[in-house]
Parts: structure tokens; C-alpha cells; sequence
């Protein structure tokens, strides 16, 4: 259990929140939401201890433990993967690092034997003879085999890094964890191992996530933090997202009566609740259902921006057709072969490999901006592309103000070019930044404006809902459902692909899987488990 009581931040004259006391208790977990630069990350620094409140304190219950998350990669490049997820256990690693002190001693006393024998004690009690197994297994349902579990730290790449200082947070399982972008360079098939995981964790669990799909599987509150307040609310994102937009509608409609109002939150609870109780959840989880209420229920002040794809012209029958595609990287590391695939009429097609740079290539191929070891594709006549790049840098290397970089991209005066920057949420004064100082979610935005000039008919994305906030990927979800035209992408985010796509095609070094069915069918399939066993040779 963690306590907050009165906390206040503040920087300088900026105030964060105020005023903040709530109570975060075992068997729940809190997903911690808002607009970048709101303080999501500053709460988890201030409830660790890493950052020292302007006002108020936070408890933990008696004897309990805190683990945190670390952001620091480089921390213990010096030691090996399984000491760094045992030193995830404090108490226990210290207990470890005495005992085998003791047990090296020349001159080992009969006091040293006493001593011993405590930390044993204490040892077992702790379950220390099963941490390394306990602390392997983590590692390897996180992805790291077994072969690495006894190398250094410093010799693994950093996505590696990225799953063993998860399992350092969760190793132990301590009653209080803070997870602070768990899901950031995971795979799929990981963060599903870490939904699974989290959903039978029985202690008090604070995690800031961008994943929707991740929140909605693991959470049973929502805290928002917007304009100055922390707010806790029963439910999951899409319970908070779905009941404020409908709040928000209905603050809009000033004929409603508050009787008909009343009961269209009423049903929209009953709706969500029958759907939570679905759910692979445990039956503490459940629990979450008793307390939503419709006194809860407020519009958000959050804003989203509008992004709005349209076509200029209806795409004609012939869209891509691709034929014995090859890519390899420098070294001769095979990312795809023989892909050979028609893309029809109303496909939005994700794009799926174990290797992300297989999707990076195809897209760069076929855009034109990358040449392919073999094969062909030929796009439609009619077909017109708007293409969202992995990486962005290089439309950025310049001084140029917003207005000014977007009109390099299309035909109009300063009004039409503002506008679209509006949409995007950039306005006044800020519409004259130097495009060379914008954040990574700054620099998305811009890229997405520069798309909707376009008004294309075929949408190349890759891996679109990388450095946006939720109101931005949540708007952008919202469009590609409507969208008409065509879509072909690759995201880590599950939402986004259960929701947009309706056809999947998996690229590896020995042909494609391509199926017309929805993505949680596709992982869920044992058939295609089988197929991707084949298909990638294990």
C-alpha cells in the first residue's frame, strides 16, 4: 500500500499539482495518464524518493518493499544479467553479499558461524535458494535465453537492457512496483507476457504507459493528472476515454434531461462492466466493477488534435503488387525473402516480423528511398502515397519556422498552412518555432500535418504512434478506422493493429504469413504458432 498525503510539486512558479491524498492499495493497479509534461513521470519520482516533494509525504505500509523501474541502462554494465535482477531484491542481495563475505573469510570464528547461520535463516525465509531460478525464468519469459543470463551487462544491446531491468523490478515480487514506460522497445509477444503477468499480481502496482491495450489489460484505476489536480477514478483507459467523451457530449446537448442522462451513463456502465467481466483477469481485479459509478463520469479537458485523412481521388483496382521481394542488412542478415503479395481494394494490411528492421526496409523500398537485393513492385496508376518514416531526423535539419517547413510540402498561403498546423495543436506564437528545436512528439505531429497535405489515397506508416501522447494516438486510432483508402503499416502498440488492420502479413527470411483475420485471433491461433515456427526456422 502506498499513501500520499497533501503532496504538492512545483518548479520555480510552475506548479505541477497540489493538494494531492490518495491511497494506492495491494491488488490494484493504477494507470497513471496525462498530456506530456503533465507530471506523470514526476509522481512516480516523488513517490520512490527520487525527487524530494515541494509539500506533503508519502508512506508505505509496515515492512513493505518499493521497487521502481530504472530509466539507467548503464548502471551495472559491470555485472552480470542474473546478479542485476537479483539485486532487484535489496534486502535479499544484501543478505547474499554477507553470507558469501562470511564464507570467504581464512580465519572463519565461531562468531562468523553464528552470523551465518542467522542470514541462512533469514535466507530461506526470503525463498534465496530459489532466486536464480526465480530470476531466470523471469528473464526468459521476458526474452533473454538463458545463454546470456551469465554475461556482463555491458554486452548486450540496449533493448536487452530494456527487459533485464524489468525483470530487476519485478523480481522478488514486492508490494509495491512503479513502472514508469514498461511496454518502450518490447516486443508484442513480450508486453503480452508482461500483461499476463501483472494481471495476477496481487500487490500495488503505478505505471505510466502510452500502450492502451496494455492499460486496458492491467488496470483497475485510472489516476488522471490534468490542470493541477490528480484524480483517481474506478476503471480502466477506455472506461475514462469512453465515459468522458460521452460526458462531453452530453455537456453539449443542453436538451438532454438529467433523467435521460442519468440512464445513458447508467447503460454505458452496464455495457463496459459485462465486458470487463470477460476478462482474464483474477477475481480481486473484478472487484473494480462494485465501485464505478456515474458521479464519477466528468468531460476531460484534455485536447486531441484532428487528424483527418482524406483522398483526393478513389484508388482504382490496382493498388501494389509485389513480387520476389529480398532485403538483407550490410552484413548479409536475411530480413525478408520471396515476398510475393496483391494488396486490394480496402486492405489495411500491419506488417509483422520478429526483426523490426524487416518492416522498416519493405517500407523504404517501396517508397523508392531504399533498393531492395531482389525482387519487384509495381504501385497503381491511380494509387497516390502519403509515407510517415521511422526515423524523421533528416526533415528537420533546418532553421525554418513551422509555417514555413510545412509549406514546403504543399500549395497555399500562410492561413491554409496555419490551419493545418492548428489541427495539430500548434497555435499563436508557436507556429513560428524552428522545426530544429521541436520534441519527439512535436516532430510527429508536424510529420502528420505534412501527410494530411497529401489527401492520399494509400498511407504508409511505420510504426506511427512512436513519441506521440495518448490523445494524439487515440485520435489518430480514430481516423484510420473511418479512413477509405488504403493502409499498410507496421506499431508495437495492440490497439491500434486490433482496431485498424484487417489483414496481417508477417515478413521473415523465408517467405510471408499472410491471413485475412483479426490480430488477436492471429496470436491467439495455434495454427499460425506452427506456421511461424516454420516459417522462421527455430
Amino acid at each position: 500500500m502506498i499513501s500520499v498525503s497533501n503532496l504538492a510539486i512545483q518548479f520555480g512558479k510552475r506548479v505541477l499539482y497540489k493538494d494531492v491524498n490518495m491511497k494506492f492499495t495491494n491488488g490494484n493497479i493504477y494507470g497513471v495518464i496525462g498530456a506530456n509534461g503533465a507530471g506523470k513521470s514526476t509522481l512516480l519520482k516523488a513517490i520512490s524518493g527520487e525527487l524530494e516533494p515541494t509539500k506533503g509525504s508519502v508512506e508505505l505500509g509496515p515492512g513493505e518493499r518499493l521497487s521502481v523501474l530504472s530509466q539507467d541502462h548503464f548502471q551495472y554494465d559491470d555485472c552480470t544479467v542474473l546478479n542485476t535482477v537479483l539485486m532487484g531484491h535489496t534486502v535479499l542481495w544484501d543478505i547474499m553479499q554477507q553470507r558469501d563475505a562470511l564464507y570467504a573469510k581464512a580465519d572463519f570464528s565461531d562468531e562468523d558461524g553464528i552470523k551465518v547461520a542467522e542470514l541462512e535463516e533469514k535466507f530461506a525465509e526470503m525463498g534465496g535458494y530459489n532466486a536464480e531460478s526465480d530470476a531466470a525464468a523471469l528473464l526468459s519469459g521476458l526474452g533473454i535465453k538463458e545463454d546470456k543470463h551469465y554475461a556482463l551487462m555491458g554486452e548486450l544491446s540496449g533493448k536487452e537492457k530494456v527487459r533485464i531491468m524489468l525483470a530487476k523490478a519485478l523480481f522478488g515480487e514486492p508490494d509495491n512496483l512503479l513502472l514508469d514506460e514498461p511496454t518502450n522497445d518490447l516486443d508484442l509477444d513480450t508486453v503480452q507476457w508482461l500483461e499476463s503477468y501483472l494481471s495476477d499480481f496481487e500487490h500495488t502496482v503505478l505505471v505510466v504507459s502510452h500502450d492502451r491495450h496494455f492499460l486496458d489489460a492491467v488496470c483497475t484505476h485510472t489516476v488522471d493528472i490534468d490542470f493541477g489536480k490528480v484524480t483517481m477514478f474506478a476503471g480502466n483507459y477506455s472506461f475514462w476515454y469512453e465515459s468522458s467523451q460521452l460526458a462531453l457530449r452530453q455537456a453539449q446537448n443542453q436538451k438532454a434531461k438529467a433523467e435521460e442522462k442519468k440512464r445513458e451513463l447508467e447503460e454505458f456502465i452496464r455495457r463496459f462492466s459485462a465486458n470487463v467481466a470477460k476478462s482474464k483477469q483474477t477475481t480481486s481485479r473484478k472487484k473494480m466493477l462494485e465501485k464505478l459509478n456515474v458521479e464519477e463520469i466528468r468531460p476531460s479537458t484534455r485536447k486531441y488534435p484532428g487528424i483527418i485523412f482524406q483522398m483526393e481521388r478513389e484508388p482504382g483496382n490496382q493498388i501494389l503488387e509485389v513480387k520476389g521481394l529480398r532485403a538483407t542488412t550490410d552484413d548479409g542478415t536475411v530480413l525478408f525473402n520471396d515476398v510475393n503479395f496483391t494488396v486490394e481494394k480496402g486492405d489495411k494490411i500491419v506488417f509483422l516480423s520478429r526483426d523490426p528492421r524487416a518492416m522498416t526496409a519493405f517500407f523504404e523500398i517501396i517508397n523508392g528511398n531504399r533498393k531492395a537485393q531482389g525482387g519487384d513492385y509495381k504501385w497503381g496508376v491511380t494509387i497516390t502515397t502519403a509515407y510517415l518514416p521511422l526515423d524523421n531526423t533528416r526533415f528537420f535539419e533546418s532553421d525554418l519556422n513551422l509555417v514555413d517547413w510545412l509549406s514546403q510540402f504543399g500549395e497555399g498561403n500562410e492561413v491554409y498552412f496555419k490551419s493545418f498546423l492548428g489541427r495539430m495543436l500548434f497555435s499563436g506564437e508557436e507556429v513560428m518555432k524552428k522545426v530544429n528545436v521541436l520534441s519527439g512528439g512535436e516532430k510527429m505531429r508536424c510529420m502528420i500535418a505534412r501527410m494530411q497535405l497529401k489527401n492520399a489515397n494509400c498511407l504508409v506508416l511505420d510504426t506511427p504512434t512512436n513519441h506521440l501522447d495518448l490523445e494524439s494516438i487515440q485520435a489518430f486510432n480514430n481516423n484510420l478506422k473511418l479512413f477509405k483508402g488504403n493502409i499498410l503499416f507496421s506499431s508495437h502498440d495492440h490497439e491500434f493493429i486490433e482496431t485498424v488492420a484487417n489483414r496481417i502479413i508477417e515478413l521473415t527470411p523465408n517467405g510471408i504469413i499472410d491471413k485475412m483475420m483479426e490480430y488477436d485471433e492471429y496470436i491467439a491461433s495455434d495454427h499460425i504458432k506452427e506456421l511461424k515456427t516454420r516459417m522462421y526456422g527455430d
